[in-house]
């Protein structure tokens, strides 16, 4: 009798997210191809290399990227500001998210890695952000970062940009980063990039810019490209 009120118990407990996942591959609707499966493979690349234990994933929103890293094994804190990014506040399906402000941190670390996937470009502060990322790694940690980015010049939102195609009337920025920021963050915060690798998304100079490059092209810091991957090392 307690295994079959077990049994039963559980069917209840599956039936809302069994609903909410077949509403959902009812109504898939193809809008662009986006960066993720880029990111995604040098993230995971990243931690088949090192075997971190304890992650945090900045900026998680409602990806299923920290659950992910759960299923290799790896102890995972996953946070977002719910409350000032999110207009209608968030909710993640797949993995519980603290809320907090990475600018202004209230989370103890270390942590042996720290991801921020697409996540920097939104964030005004990003120094402050990255300084509290630094703060909670373990000395020789990693911080994996991904973001737009063009070695030669910094834009501060390039959905202004002329030629743009997507991204006007959103209520937050998109910076696209480089060199000169990159060497600021590891000047600042004591570490080393450790490898670095360049993607062209686009046929103009910057994120949005042009007609999209789909699959997108592997680049070097001298070709077009609009989208960096960076693992940086704690010293």
């Amino acid at each position: 009798m307690i295994q079959q009120a077990k049994a039963i118990g559980q069917k209840m407990l599956n039936l809302g997210p069994g609903l909410i996942t077949a509403r959902e591959f009812r109504r898939q609707k193809f809008q662009r191809f986006n960066e993720r499966p880029v990111e995604f493979g040098f993230v995971f690349r990243m931690v088949a290399e090192i075997y971190p234990l304890h992650i945090l994933d900045v900026g998680t929103g409602t990806t299923a990227l920290p659950h992910l890293m759960r299923n290799c094994g790896c102890l995972v804190t996953a946070v977002d500001n719910v409350r000032d990014y999110w207009s209608f506040g968030m909710s993640n399906r797949h993995y519980h998210i603290i809320d907090d402000d990475i600018t202004n941190t209230r989370l103890k670390g270390p942590f042996d890695m720290v991801t921020c996937i697409s996540v920097l470009e939104h964030i005004e502060k990003h120094d402050d952000a990255m300084r509290s990322m630094f703060s909670l790694l373990k000395p020789r940690g990693h911080l994996i970062l991904t973001c737009p980015y063009t070695e030669s010049g910094y834009v501060r939102n390039v959905y202004e940009l002329a030629g743009s195609s997507y991204g006007q009337g959103v209520s937050y920025i998109t910076q696209s980063y480089s060199r000169n920021e990159l060497n600021r963050w590891a000047e600042a915060n004591k570490a080393t990039i450790v490898e670095q690798e360049f993607w062209q998304y686009w046929d103009g100079e910057h994120w949005t810019v042009g007609k999209q490059i789909i699959p997108p092209k592997k680049a070097s810091a001298a070709d077009k490209h609009q989208l960096t991957c960076v693992l940086f090392q704690k010293n």
